[in-house]
């Protein structure tokens, strides 16, 4: 598996959510920016199992993204926060990524990957970002594919 276009198809199924009225679009990146425009969903850091079974077949990431909100009102700021990590509806992210599975049968994520899964949510909280500060929480997704491309 090639990890930069699996984090860039991470980003561009974050990036379909539907947001309440008046929120704007998420914003996703397949990378950790210097800057965010917020709300900012963004894939970091990288876990790398390889050789899962025989001759290379399979290699497991695990990816930690991060979604990051404003905090001009702490209150709307974490509301949105919450319908971001809800497991279902339209601003789901967990919805709007495994989305990208495929249909049964269907490599995910255009092909890139076997499977992937979205595993938790962690790390609620107050985040710094290039000097900013953002209500924010983590997402871990699992991610299968071949060891060998």
């Amino acid at each position: 598996m090639q990890i930069a276009p699996i984090r860039a198809a991470i980003a561009a199924a974050a990036a379909t959510v539907v947001l309440p009225p008046g929120t704007g679009a998420l914003t996703a990146t397949g990378y950790t920016p210097d800057s965010i425009a917020e709300p900012h969903f963004f894939t970091a850091e990288v876990n790398v199992d390889f050789d899962k079974t025989m001759g290379r077949g399979l290699d497991e990431l695990e990816i930690t993204c991060r979604v990051l909100v404003g905090r001009g009102d702490d209150r709307a700021a974490q509301q949105l926060l919450d319908a971001l990590l809800s497991g279902a509806g339209p601003a789901s992210l967990k919805q709007a990524i495994e989305a990208a599975r495929g249909a049964p049968g269907e490599y995910a994520l255009g092909g890139l990957a076997h499977d992937l899964r979205v595993e938790r949510v962690q790390g609620y909280r107050w985040y710094e970002h290039a000097g900013v500060q953002y209500v924010g929480a983590e997402m871990t997704i699992r991610v299968i594919g071949d060891g060998r491309t």
